[in-house]
C-alpha cells in the first residue's frame, strides 16, 4: 500500500494492491484502516464516546463478510484503547463503492481509496440504501435454520414478514443511528457496543413477546453477532415507530410556561401556598384550590397517567417466574457491597470535580456548593446506610435512565422508550436488578430538572421574581411528587409487586434521589455551571428530609 500526497484531480488517498473482496484478509490494508484510515473518521462522528479521552489506538477484532447479488459489506468490530487505560468497542458496517464521487448516494465518506487500481470510496454502509434494504429483507426473512455467518438476524413471531418499501434517517445523529422503514418501523442500529445483549433489546423484546405491556415501541427484529467465544453482541434493533407529538420533556415545558405565567396573570400570592411534606401521597381531588388555580388541573392528570404507566412498566418487569433474568430477587450482602462501592467511587469522583470548579459558582450556587462539601461525611455515610438486612421489598430490572426525555407523548399518552441503561455504567451494572423507586427517582429529578429549565430559560417573560418562581416550583415539586406517588404506589401494591411499605420507601427514595443529583453534580459543573443549582438544591432538599 502506497499512501498519495493531496491531489486535485479524483484520486484516492489510499491505494491497495489487494481487491475489495479480500481487503480483511489482506492485513497491510487492516493496519492502514485502523491507524489512519479510521482514526480520522471516527473522532468527528457524534456517536464517538470517547472524545473526552485520549485515544491511544484502533484494532480491528472481528469480522463478516455479507455479500449479496449486488455489492459487498463487511461488519467490522473496533476496539478503540486509550491512553486512560481502558477501551470501547463499535461496530461499523463497510461499503466500497467504485467511480467518482458525483455518483455517490452520500456525502458521509470515510475515505477515498482503490483496490487494485479501482478507485473508488470507503462508506459506512448504514448510508447505502442496498445496504439498508439487506438488513431489513434479512430481517423479514428470518427463520430458525442456523446462520450463515456469524450475523444473526431474528424476525419477532408476533410480526408478518412485509416486502421493503423505503428507509430513512430519523433525525439527527445522535449516539446510535436510526433508520425509519416503510414509515412504519424503526431500525435503531448500536454504534458502541458491548460483549452482551444490549439492555434495550432484551428488555424491549420481553415487554413485548412475554409480558404484553402495551406503552412502549414494540419489538419487531434485531441484529446480533455471534462471537467465537459464545458471547452474542446485539447490532441492531427494529421496533415500531409510533406516531407522537413529541417527547415528554418538551411537553412538561410548554405545560410548565403555562403554569408559571399564571402568578402574573392571576395575581397568584406564593406565600399563600399550602406546603406539604416529601413524598406525601396526594390524590388529585385533594389537591388545594390554591394549587389547582396555579397549577391547572391538566398537569396533575398527566403525571398521574405517567405514573400508571410506570408502575404498568415495573409490574410487567417483575413478573416473569421462570426466566431468571426477570424475576423479582431479594436484597443480599453481594448486591449492598456493590451499590455502595459503586456510589462511593461516583461521589468521590464528584467531590474532585466541585473542588476542581468552585471559580464556576456564585450566589447561592456557590452556597450550596461550599455546604455540600461541608456535608460530604454525612452524605459518604448516607451512601454506606444501606442495611440490605432491613429491606424487605424486592429488585427487579429496570429501566435505568428514566427521565422525560425517555418518554413519547401520543393523544394524552405516554409510550417509554430508550431501554439501555445509565450511560456511565457497564453493562454488567446495567443488567443488575435494582429498586424500581430508582426509576422513579429519576423521573423526580426530571420533574425538578423541568422546573427549573423553565424557570432559567424564561427569558425575562416572567415579571414575577426569580426567588418566589424557585419558591413556587418548589411546592410544585411537592404536590407532583404526591400525586405520582397515589397513583405509583396503588397501583403496584394492588397487582403485588413488592416496593415496600412507607418507611422502606421513603429510604430507598431518599438514597436514589440523593444518588442521582450527585450524578447530575459532575455533567452540570462541566457542562453549564448556572444549572449546577438544580441537584444542589436537591441534594439539600433530600438532606433536610433524612433529618426530619
Amino acid at each position: 500500500m502506497t499512501k498519495k500526497a493531496p491531489s486535485a484531480v479524483n484520486t484516492s488517498d489510499f491505494q491497495f494492491k489487494c481487491s475489495w473482496e479480500e481487503a480483511f484478509e489482506d492485513s497491510e490494508f487492516i493496519k492502514t484502516f485502523s491507524t489512519e484510515i479510521l482514526e480520522d473518521y471516527i473522532l468527528k462522528k457524534r456517536w464517538y464516546a470517547g472524545k473526552s479521552s485520549t485515544l491511544k489506538y484502533i484494532e480491528v477484532v472481528d469480522h463478516c463478510k455479507i455479500a449479496p447479488e449486488k455489492n459487498i459489506y463487511y461488519g467490522v468490530l473496533i476496539e478503540i484503547n486509550f491512553s486512560e487505560a481502558f477501551f470501547q468497542d463499535y461496530f461499523i458496517p463497510l461499503s466500497f463503492i467504485p467511480g467518482s464521487k458525483e455518483k455517490l448516494e452520500t456525502g458521509t465518506i470515510i475515505a477515498p481509496v482503490s483496490f487494485k487500481g479501482h478507485e473508488g470510496y470507503l462508506i459506512d454502509a448504514i448510508h447505502i440504501e442496498d445496504f439498508r434494504k439487506l438488513v431489513f429483507n434479512k430481517i423479514m426473512e428470518s427463520s430458525a435454520d442456523p446462520p450463515e455467518n456469524k450475523i444473526l438476524f431474528h424476525r419477532s413471531e408476533t410480526v408478518q414478514p412485509t416486502k421493503y418499501k423505503s428507509s430513512r434517517f430519523m433525525g439527527g445523529e445522535q449516539s446510535n443511528t436510526s433508520i425509519i422503514y416503510n414509515d412504519c418501523y424503526v431500525m435503531k442500529f448500536f454504534r458502541r457496543i458491548y460483549t452482551s445483549k444490549n439492555p434495550d433489546y432484551e428488555i424491549i423484546r420481553f415487554l413485548t413477546e412475554k409480558s404484553k405491556f402495551q406503552n412502549i415501541p414494540a419489538y419487531v427484529g434485531s441484529i446480533n453477532l455471534a462471537l467465537d467465544g459464545g458471547d452474542t453482541v446485539t447490532l441492531g434493533l427494529m421496533q415500531d415507530l409510533i406516531e407522537n407529538e413529541g417527547d415528554a420533556w418538551k411537553y412538561m415545558l410548554k405545560e410548565l410556561k403555562l403554569v408559571f405565567a399564571n402568578l402574573e396573570k392571576k395575581r397568584i400570592k406564593v406565600n399563600r401556598f399550602p406546603d406539604i411534606k416529601l413524598y406525601q401521597r396526594q390524590p388529585i381531588n385533594t389537591i388545594p384550590p390554591e394549587i389547582i388555580d396555579f397549577a391547572g388541573l391538566n398537569l396533575f392528570l398527566k403525571v398521574s397517567k405517567l405514573a400508571l404507566r410506570t408502575a404498568e412498566m415495573h409490574i410487567a418487569l417483575g413478573s416473569d417466574m421462570q426466566d431468571t433474568s426477570f424475576t423479582p430477587a431479594k436484597y443480599n450482602g453481594d448486591y449492598a457491597v456493590w451499590l455502595k462501592n459503586r456510589l462511593i467511587y461516583m461521589f468521590q469522583n464528584r467531590l474532585n470535580t466541585i473542588e476542581n470548579n468552585m471559580h464556576k459558582l456564585e450566589g447561592e450556587a456557590l452556597d450550596l456548593a461550599k455546604e455540600f462539601l461541608d456535608r460530604k461525611k454525612e452524605i459518604r455515610e448516607h451512601f454506606l446506610n444501606f442495611n440490605w438486612t432491613r429491606m424487605k421489598s424486592e429488585r427487579i430490572r429496570i429501566h435505568g435512565d428514566y427521565h422525560l426525555g425517555q418518554v413519547l407523548v401520543h393523544e394524552d399518552d405516554f409510550y417509554l422508550l430508550d431501554f439501555e441503561g445509565e450511560p456511565e455504567s457497564t453493562i454488567q451494572d446495567r443488567k443488575v436488578k435494582q429498586p424500581p423507586l430508582k426509576d422513579v427517582a429519576g423521573m423526580f429529578r426530571s420533574f425538578h430538572y423541568a422546573i427549573y429549565s423553565t424557570i432559567f430559560n424564561s427569558d425575562e417573560s416572567f415579571s414575577t421574581s426569580q426567588e418566589e418562581l424557585f419558591k413556587a416550583g418548589e411546592i410544585l415539586y411537592k404536590y407532583m411528587i404526591g400525586v405520582f406517588m397515589e397513583t405509583y404506589v396503588h397501583k403496584v401494591q394492588e397487582e403485588n409487586l413488592n416496593i415496600g411499605y412507607k418507611q422502606e420507601i421513603e429510604f430507598l427514595l431518599d438514597y436514589c434521589l440523593l444518588e442521582k443529583a450527585v450524578y447530575e453534580l459532575g455533567y452540570e459543573l462541566n457542562s453549564r455551571p448556572r444549572w449546577t443549582i438544580i441537584p444542589l438544591r436537591g441534594i439539600a432538599s433530600i438532606l433536610k428530609h433524612k433529618k426530619n
